[in-house]
């Protein structure tokens, strides 16, 4: 049986295909698009997913959207029935784009798959719809390696939910309790990414990595007058200080007042008023968390828990909670946001709906690494690179890999494009920009060279899994990247006294570790463990580079630049290696040397990168 799960409609549309229960295929739209948290209908990532199956359209038994629409639209019009007449500037700009388009959500459903797929197949009988939390809980329990286990789900909002919990039990799933919208923690630490200066549902983690600059001196302030928090951590904000839920931003005059100015203009200079206030959201967050997992571990009695929804992709709340050690065991789904959604929807039209039985997780769950996106044969990659007119050398595998760690051993960075391409906002070693962390200037250069973002902004280590507990306080896997540890102390740099008096962004050019490219100002980074049996060409560079260096791990960012989808084809991976300063490509078993290409082509391609 073929079950197709679709997310789409708000942001980071999505496509997943199961057969009989197991992941074939599943990719982001924006992906194809190269239209950043691409909302529209997922044509794209559907047609990829059908095609990686290899079977025509009608063999689709099911497809499942991840949330149900008519329960969104109730919801919408509760709150400014609630709110009235608050908020009537905003209601009246909504509600004709609800009744046009999310109202009649399934008609466009029906169009949309007859438009893509096959205007034969009677897709209304075929279309099932899961609810947004239960989509998320989905796809966190039934990938992850438990037979039993609790699930907490954070983000902005579904239909209702924003924050929820539920038990997974062989195949059995149920939400038992729920926090419902306006009160979210998601849409709390969306307000302060909002007025802070960054955009929301996107500017989320720059927050998170801003944290670590500043102090958490508005803490106390925000529990005080922004969130009320049970002991159990259930939670209630004073929505007094807040706008979304009836106006056109996320926090209002009050909320200004209260932090002692008008929100951060988006590009203007940051202060360290932001890096307080980042800090100090990001510490409320953590013992939200925290507080939330220590009542479901004594309401439920599980000792494993997973984490879904976009909270769930704040990696140093989740390195907190782990290390609580308030339960056994904690899985976090790569996917965690939207478009993860997708997935869920799917694996509930297979478990719940179907009543299918869980088969056993291969490996370490069922995620296969995340690699669940388009790969490209030698052939498909050698006729892209002609026609874009790249000078490159066909290798056989263990040169390739030499080469490059002879590369990345000279300081050189490499764009990495290996392999099927990671479901989830992580570049996981398939589409990776890779560097040498021993370089005290690589992560300035690569922030402001290649990656054209803020240079504050972390980078990750992909780490070989063998070693990671020699280079940092973990010693557990983490293959997707979303769990945060700190640097093991025999590879941290004594501070001067000069150094330790440095405030705010002047603690950036200073090295604090033996790897200074992945470690963040408060000795943190954000961990990838490479393994073997899921990524074998990953490991094998990575290991080619601790032979020559004595170091087994190296930075990994996403391969793009700032403001544009990681990259999906080596037509896009070409483009964004000559528009960038990245020294070498390395895509399947061909390597490009920047030196090597055409003056004319590089132009062109820089201009195109050019920032505003």
């Amino acid at each position: 049986m073929y079950i197709l799960g679709v997310s789409a409609f708000y942001h980071d549309s999505a496509a997943c295909l199961l057969k009989d229960g197991e992941i074939i295929a599943a990719a982001q739209e924006e992906r194809f698009t190269r239209k950043k948290h691409d909302a529209a209908f997922p044509a794209q990532a559907v047609a990829y997913c059908i095609a990686q199956a290899g079977i025509r359209p009608d063999a689709i038994d099911h497809v499942v959207f991840y949330e149900k629409p008519f329960l969104k639209f109730e919801r919408l019009l509760e709150t400014y029935l609630a709110f009235a007449p608050r908020g009537f500037r905003s209601f009246s700009a909504a509600m004709p784009l609800w009744i046009k388009e999310k109202l009649f959500q399934k008609t466009m459903l029906v169009k949309d798959l007859s438009e893509v797929l096959d205007d034969q197949v009677d897709w209304k009988s075929r279309l099932l719809f899961s609810e947004h939390h239960l989509s998320h809980a989905a796809s966190a329990f039934y990938p992850s390696p438990f037979d039993s286990a609790a699930v907490l789900t954070l983000d902005g909002v579904g239909e209702w939910t924003t924050t929820s919990v539920a038990v997974g039990q062989g195949r059995d799933l149920k939400v038992i309790k729920d926090i419902q919208f306006p009160h979210s923690l998601g849409l709390l630490y969306s307000a302060f990414t909002y007025y802070t200066g960054f955009k929301v549902n996107s500017g989320e983690y720059k927050v998170m990595g801003l944290a670590p600059y500043g102090e958490p001196k508005y803490a106390e302030l925000i529990k005080d007058k922004l969130i009320h928090v049970a002991e159990d951590g259930s939670f209630q904000l004073d929505m007094s200080y807040f706008d979304y839920a009836t106006g056109l931003t996320m926090t209002n005059r009050k909320f200004a007042d209260l932090f002692g100015g008008p929100a951060r203009q988006s590009e203007s200079e940051l202060t360290q008023r932001e890096m307080d206030l980042a800090a100090s959201v990001q510490q409320v967050t953590e013992e939200v968390v925290v507080k939330l997992a220590r009542g479901i571990a004594r309401e439920t009695g599980e000792k494993n828990l997973c984490l879904a929804g976009g909270v769930a992709l704040n990696c140093v709340a989740n390195g907190i909670l782990l290390r609580e050690g308030i339960f056994d065991n904690i899985w976090i789904q790569p996917a965690a946001g939207d478009a993860g959604g997708a997935l869920g929807a799917a694996l509930c039209a297979w478990h719940l709906h179907h009543e299918q039985d869980r088969p056993s997780p291969a490996g370490r769950d069922g995620m296969k690494g995340a690699y669940l996106g388009p790969v490209y044969s030698d052939e498909d990659i050698e006729a892209a690179l002609t026609r874009c007119g790249a000078t490159f050398h066909k290798l056989d595998e263990q040169s390739l890999i030499d080469r490059v760690a002879t590369a990345l051993a000279e300081e050189k960075a490499v764009g990495w494009m290996q392999g099927r391409m990671e479901f989830g906002p992580r570049a996981l070693g398939g589409r990776s920009i890779i560097a040498d962390p021993r370089s005290p200037v690589m992560q300035k250069q690569l922030n402001l060279k290649v990656k054209y973002r803020e240079s504050f902004r972390p980078f990750a280590p992909s780490v070989l899994r063998e070693h990671v507990g020699d280079w940092f306080e973990h010693d557990a896997d983490s293959p997707y990247m979303l769990l945060v540890a700190d640097v093991q102390s025999d590879k941290r740099r004594q501070m001067t006294d000069e150094e330790n008096a440095l405030f705010g962004i002047e603690k950036l050019n200073v090295p604090r570790s033996s790897v200074p490219a992945i470690t963040h100002v408060d000795y943190s980074a954000r961990i990838q463990t490479v393994h073997q049996d899921t990524n074998p060409r990953y490991h094998a560079v990575i290991s080619g580079f601790h032979e020559k260096t004595g170091c087994p791990l190296v930075v990994n960012t996403s391969f793009n630049v700032r403001g544009e989808p990681i990259v999906c084809t080596p037509e896009d991976a070409f483009r964004c290696f000559m528009g960038t300063e990245l020294d070498v490509l390395a895509v399947g078993n061909f390597l490009l040397l920047k030196d090597q290409q055409d003056e004319a082509l590089k132009e062109n391609y820089e201009d195109r990168y050019e920032l505003d």
